[in-house]
């Protein structure tokens, strides 16, 4: 019973700290909904997908999560035999063989029958007795940038505190035949509906040949990231939360090793639960039974460390311990597993974020533990996670076409039944697109020599859907309009907007990223919609974009933020709103632009990361020496410039041109 109520006691712990199956819901939702309306967009105007996968697609969200993104033309199918050709139009498609004869399981040669591909697939090519081989290697060191860095089959790049890892890959519609077993396996895990819906999604290739192979350069890996990411949505959130005590396990495990000296890894854990699921290890996986989960697990993984094999999950011959996990780092490993095995699960004592969970139920032994969900968390705390995620999520494009292709599959996508936070996202991405779209307009027919009625046409447009997306996003998205209309120089107008923006982010009850009161806000929105919350009660950071200018007076910070690799520029909506009253000001109420001045640098100097978020703060002491320097203080301004390069820039990534401004100020 004991053991039983340590379990409790650390499912809710887990809850609280990966995540309640709501909030794991929310994460995963906002992230299908977001990927679906790329995917059309893309796969139709540019011939590509791109695709979330890793542990930020699963549903988690630790700190030291990366995002892992997969792309691959859709215009290069993948064909495991020439019978497929059948459902492709070979006028339009590439097709793409497969070879697996001469490789190990798990692995296979690409080859072209046709010898037609795109300029960077026939670039990627190699000869051997007479077939173009498309080469795993060339084909990844052609889609590196210059700062980035190779992980694995990947890319590897920071932004901010995130790592970005990209595989550009290959994409078959079929399943693979080396892995037609796993299919006959499936007796009681997953269900039939995700069988089915796994078969239909086929496979992917990625960029990375197998050591001991004998065409390691352009050997490619066999991908099932869609596949495991559908079996990690299968799972009930003990499994989910099972799976995520490994990856803490082996976090600690790691603690201190190099890449190198690593020989365990997330994704050993995550094909250790899959098979103790799937072989019904654990007759209940309930919250009663999450230690006991944990441990089938591990003494699994013990086995396969004694043995020297760790069976792929779809292609069991795929030995992933092979050329890793031998010799005498296997013999260390077994000895260091072995040692905990014999402690026995109090082991998980010395995992600092899991000890404190087990240690409550110790020491209180009549300790009652609750593991209903619905208490664990308020209504505040599912909005703040849906809120937030809808802020990292970001789309891509570049021409207003694209953007009545994004608004036209809003409007087929919005006919689907969708959970309610889906919705919320399409209604946040619809706001996101209109403005894009209204500052497009704009530049459209003031670079080119449109006509007084087509430039009144195009401005009376830009308004309607600017206007129109203050009514689907957040209230800081009035502040585009505020933009607009100093652009436009209407500065009376921007003003009026300014007045009604700042009323509405002085609300006691106002979410700001995390920070809100909690007391205010229930009082304010509690139990109304999340589009009417959305509106009246959340606020988040401004986003520019890199290759659209909002106002001149940032298009150098937008230059140099974009030579670094950053698409975005972000801004506190507090921030933005003091400059854009003081720019506004400064031509009809030089009193009033003083006021808001001065109302500038009291927030940048005495915030505490409440209305200034931390990693925003170089924007700020640069948006702050900006208006110094108009003004004609160039000593406040200069002083503002050397605390903009004193803050981390590793968000907005703009010291070169704080830099620039300080050497234009001198």
């Amino acid at each position: 019973m004991a053991l039983q109520t340590i379990s409790e006691s650390l499912y809710v712990g887990l809850c609280l700290e990966v995540g309640t199956s709501q909030q794991v819901a929310i994460r995963r939702d906002v992230s299908d909904i977001t990927e679906l309306l790329q995917q059309k967009v893309t796969g139709t105007c540019y011939n590509v997908h791109y695709m979330l996968s890793g542990s930020r697609r699963e549903g988690f969200r630790f700190v030291d999560s990366d995002c892992d993104y997969m792309g691959w033309p859709t215009d290069h199918p993948v064909l495991w035999d020439l019978s497929q050709a059948q459902f492709y139009n070979t006028h339009t498609d590439k097709l793409i063989l497969c070879d697996s004869s001469e490789s190990p399981p798990g692995f296979t040669l690409l080859w072209l029958p046709l010898e037609e591909a795109s300029r960077k697939v026939l670039s990627a090519c190699v000869r051997i007795n007479g077939t173009l081989y498309i080469s795993s290697t060339k084909y990844r060191e052609g889609n590196i940038r210059g700062s980035d860095e190779v992980h694995g089959p990947c890319s590897s790049a920071t932004h901010g505190p995130l790592e970005f890892d990209s595989a550009y890959c290959f994409v078959s519609e079929f399943w693979p035949p080396s892995a037609s077993s796993w299919r006959d396996r499936c007796h009681s895990w997953p269900p039939p509906c995700v069988i089915n819906d796994i078969i239909r999604s086929g496979c992917h290739f990625v960029a990375i040949g197998h050591k001991l192979g004998n065409h390691t350069d352009i050997e490619w890996r066999i991908s099932f990231s869609r596949a495991e990411q559908k079996l990690v949505y299968a799972m009930n959130h003990t499994q989910f939360l099972t799976y995520a005590l490994l990856k803490m396990f082996v976090k600690k495990i790691n603690y201190g090793l190099s890449e190198e000296e690593k020989l365990l890894c997330s994704y050993h854990m995550k094909t250790a639960v899959l098979w103790a699921i799937q072989q019904n290890a654990i007759h209940d996986w309930c919250p009663q039974n999450l230690l006991a989960g944990f441990w089938v697990c591990f003494k699994l993984l013990l086995k396969w460390v004694y043995e020297g094999v760790c069976p792929n999950f779809f292609i069991p011959e795929n030995n992933m311990f092979l050329n890793k996990v031998y010799g005498e780092a296997q013999q260390q490993l077994f000895t260091q597993l072995y040692s905990l095995y014999e402690r026995g699960i109090a082991f998980l004592l010395h995992i600092p974020s899991i000890r404190s969970y087990i240690m409550n139920v110790l020491c209180n032994r009549r300790l009652s533990v609750c593991t209903d969900e619905r208490t664990l968390l308020s209504e505040i705390n599912l909005d703040t996670e849906l809120f937030d995620e809808i802020y990292i999520q970001s789309l891509t494009e570049d021409n207003l076409n694209r953007c009545m292709e994004y608004l036209h599959t809003v409007e087929q996508l919005i006919r689907l039944p969708l959970t309610q936070c889906q919705i919320i996202m399409l209604q946040k991405h619809t706001a996101t697109i209109l403005q894009w779209s209204a500052f497009i307009l704009h530049d459209m027919y003031t670079t080119t020599s449109g006509d007084n009625k087509q430039m009144y046409i195009a401005d009376k447009l830009s308004c309607y859907m600017l206007k129109l997306a203050a009514k689907f996003g957040c209230v800081s998205d009035l502040l585009y309009i505020a933009m607009y209309f100093y652009k436009t120089l209407r500065h009376r107008e921007a003003l009026s907007v300014i007045e009604m923006t700042k009323v509405k982010l002085a609300q006691p009850g106002l979410m700001y990223m995390v920070h809100v009161d909690p007391e205010r806000y229930t009082e304010a929105v509690g139990g109304r919609s999340w589009s009417t919350k959305m509106r009246n009660a959340v606020a988040q950071n401004i986003k520019l974009r890199k290759d659209i200018c909002y106002i001149n007076e940032l298009k150098l910070e937008q230059q140099f933020s974009s030579l670094n690799e950053s698409r975005l520029l972000f801004i506190p909506p507090s921030i933005l709103l003091h400059m854009l009253e003081f720019l506004c000001c400064r031509h009809v109420d030089p009193r009033r632009a003083h006021a808001a001045l001065d109302d500038l640098q009291v927030l940048v100097h005495h915030d505490q990361g409440v209305l200034v978020d931390v990693d925003l703060r170089d924007i700020s002491w640069e948006i702050l020496g900006i208006c110094q320097q108009m003004t004609g203080n160039h000593q406040a301004a200069l002083y503002s410039y050397e605390q903009s390069l004193r803050q981390d820039s590793v968000l907005n990534r703009i010291h070169n041109a704080t830099r620039q401004r300080i050497q234009d100020l001198l």
